[in-house]
């Protein structure tokens, strides 16, 4: 790789149209990568081992000395490209800076994470191997060589955190080392995408990029730039100073959370609707009152797997007598159809404390995937507006769409994308289809003494809760800590519940106490101590295991209830085990659950029925896992299907994003 000029116009991948052919080819490398992974786990441990080699001449440089040698290996860097012996020298030059500035020195199979990231990979390491220490290999490597690097979070907390510990070993190196804070003005968000490393959550940057593409305007075309720069036209004269500095090179922390399960839903830059704010509040109210007592599968139908609610014959014919008299909206027949839907969806398929919370008067949108509160994020369409109708709290003003995109489109437009996960396996070929990254599992540094202590699924709710009590009061008399995960706020909520009744003292982490997230995660690792958390994604603090907890056996996780994606269960089970540490995890699920009921194959369910009765009112081993697995590939398909067609429909609505000249 060689580097590239800054003084050229905003850089960005062309995002060339794609078939089916394309997707199966890219699929078909991924396939052929995984199974060279041996071959190429070998080729980075050696990697490794020259780094280690390497690291000694570095060792007796004073600091100063240290600063000169990252100024000529810049120099070369950007003169000669990514070459293998420079990028073992700039290697060992980070692991030096890092063992003086944060006390940290890199194992070897940190060091091999880097390297797989140098390689255009996703480095898959287990939680707890040091994922934030490694991305500091490749950053600083590519800023060496002159590329600006985006360190790309999940949430603005570990951008802060890893910016604040790793900012003293960039600046060793001569490098700058930026940040991106939620609701910063314009001019130092600017400051900070000048930086030679920013750290940024993936919302912040592509909201950011969004409006860089709307300050651009008529220039929006990649050879206009050039014409522009050429002609060195006065930007103030022509569009706003931008806030970016191109796409150059992104690494992604959790990056099958993102590139993955956040795919699933476009981002909207929105600005002022008129129209919408015209919507009076009692047209809400009204609507809701009107489809309330509409009768499932008579009036409307609901597809639970793809969250849509359709009018039936019935329900049209209904709805038009109901409505009947009324005026304005409710005289069009496609708007007041479209009006009922939306009241439906609200009704039905938002749930409080499970898709949202009401927190000071506003109904807040919690993430389902990582259990954090989204601030100023909002359903379109109208669809937020309903649920605050239904809540009973100030019902906003609807927003119109400015400019949108899906996160496959806009990554995909990066020079040079990598990332790092713990839990990237199941989705590696989805990955190398869609961003053409291949996917490498990297050794532990110590041997893994994480034990399973079986599943269950039982017949009934309450029996399940009962079990889970159960374990947690075992685990803690056995001088253990408890991890209990749990899908919702609602949930957690009721386990805090059963936990109070059987006198077991306990710390809930859920969208209400996320400010306190970092605490109660530090903590959780102490003799007595119960930890009630929603999904564990992207939490990035680790639970240290105090010397009693570690010698009874260390942490005991309890799943109370399965994912859609394997992926994030195993994400909560990587909470116990880090780092060689003794952990065990167990898993307890009920047929009513979300998961089994929409996606279980009807005759396991029937099976487990049948096992489940009398005494036995669980099912546990093969069946147990055939059941589970079956829901999780079912509603895996359905996901990885919608991806795609976001990615799709994301494309036919280029009215603002799909610029004149993209393709060129």
């Amino acid at each position: 790789m060689t580097a590239l000029s800054l003084d050229q116009p905003y850089f960005e991948r062309a995002d060339a149209a794609e078939n089916a052919v394309d997707r199966m080819l890219a699929r078909g490398a991924g396939f052929v990568t995984r199974r060279l992974a041996p071959l190429q786990r070998h080729r980075l441990r050696g990697f490794a081992r020259d780094v280690e080699r390497t690291g000694p001449r570095f060792a007796d440089l004073s600091d100063d000395g240290l600063l000169e040698a990252a100024g000529g290996l810049r120099s070369r860097l950007m003169r000669d490209g990514m070459t293998r012996e420079a990028a073992i020298h700039a290697f060992a030059l980070v692991r030096e800076a890092c063992t003086r500035q944060v006390g940290l020195r890199h194992f070897r199979v940190q060091l091999m994470g880097g390297a797989a990231m140098l390689r255009r990979c996703i480095a898959e390491m287990e939680t707890g191997e040091g994922k934030t220490l490694t991305a500091v290999l490749p950053a600083a490597t590519f800023a060496l060589a002159g590329l600006p690097v985006h360190i790309v979070t999940v949430n603005e907390y570990l951008a802060e955190r890893d910016w604040s510990m790793l900012r003293p070993v960039y600046e060793a190196l001569g490098l700058s080392a930026g940040l991106v804070r939620h609701g910063q003005p314009p001019e130092l968000r600017r400051q900070a995408y000048a930086a030679d490393v920013t750290f940024c959550t993936n919302k912040d940057l592509v909201f950011d990029y969004l409006r860089d593409r709307l300050a651009l305007g008529r220039h929006r075309a990649r050879a206009r730039q050039l014409v522009r720069s050429l002609a060195a036209e006065d930007v103030q004269a022509g569009t706003p100073p931008l806030l970016l500095r191109g796409l150059h090179v992104a690494i992604v922390d959790e990056a099958d959370s993102i590139l993955i399960d956040e795919a699933r839903t476009p981002l909207i830059l929105a600005g002022s609707d008129e129209q919408g704010e015209a919507v009076s509040d009692a047209l809400y109210q009204q609507a809701l009152e009107l489809v309330g007592s509409l009768r499932p599968g008579v009036h409307w139908e609901h597809d639970s797997r793809g969250r849509q609610v359709t009018l039936t014959r019935m329900g049209r014919e209904e709805l038009e007598r109901r409505s009947s008299g009324r005026t304005g909206i409710w005289v069009a027949r496609r708007a007041r159809e479209e009006l009922a839907e939306r009241a439906l969806s609200a009704l039905h398929l938002f749930h409080r404390d499970t898709q949202y919370i009401v927190e000071d008067e506003k109904v807040q949108i919690v993430d389902e995937f990582t259990g954090r509160v989204m601030p100023d994020r909002s359903w379109e369409f109208g669809l937020h507006q309903m649920i605050e109708a239904k809540e009973g709290v100030p019902v906003t003003r609807r927003k119109a769409t400015l400019a949108r995109m899906t996160f496959q489109r806009f990554f995909r437009r990066y020079r040079h994308l990598t990332g790092m996960t713990g839990t990237a396996a199941e989705v590696a070929g989805e990955i190398a289809a869609t961003y053409r990254l291949g996917s490498i599992r990297v050794p532990t540094n110590r041997p893994s003494q994480r034990q399973a202590a079986g599943a269950q699924v039982f017949l009934h709710s309450e029996d399940r809760w009962a079990a889970v009590v159960d374990s947690a009061q075992r685990s803690l008399e056995a001088g253990r800590s408890v991890l209990i995960g749990t899908r919702s706020v609602e949930t957690s909520e009721r386990v805090s519940r059963l936990l109070t009744e059987a006198a077991l003292p306990h710390v809930v982490l859920n969208a209400r106490h996320d400010r306190q997230e970092a605490e109660i995660v530090a903590a959780a690792g102490q003799p007595g101590r119960i930890t009630v958390a929603t999904n564990m994604a992207g939490r990035g603090t680790d639970i240290r295991l105090a010397r009693p907890v570690k010698e009874a056996g260390g942490l005991h996780v309890i799943l109370t209830e399965y994912h859609e994606s394997k992926r994030i269960d195993r994400q909560l089970f990587g909470r116990c085990g880090r780092q060689g540490d003794p952990g065990s995890y167990s898993c307890f699920a009920a047929l009513d659950d979300e998961l089994l009921s929409g996606f279980g194959p009807a005759g396991l369910q029937r099976a487990a029925r049948w096992f489940a009765q009398g005494s036995r009112p669980a099912v546990h081993g093969r069946v147990a896992w055939l059941l589970v697995r079956g829901a999780q590939l079912t509603a895996g398909r359905l996901n990885a299907r919608i991806r795609r067609e976001t990615l799709l429909a994301d494309r036919h609505l280029d009215t603002l994003l799909a610029f004149a000249g993209q393709r060129e």
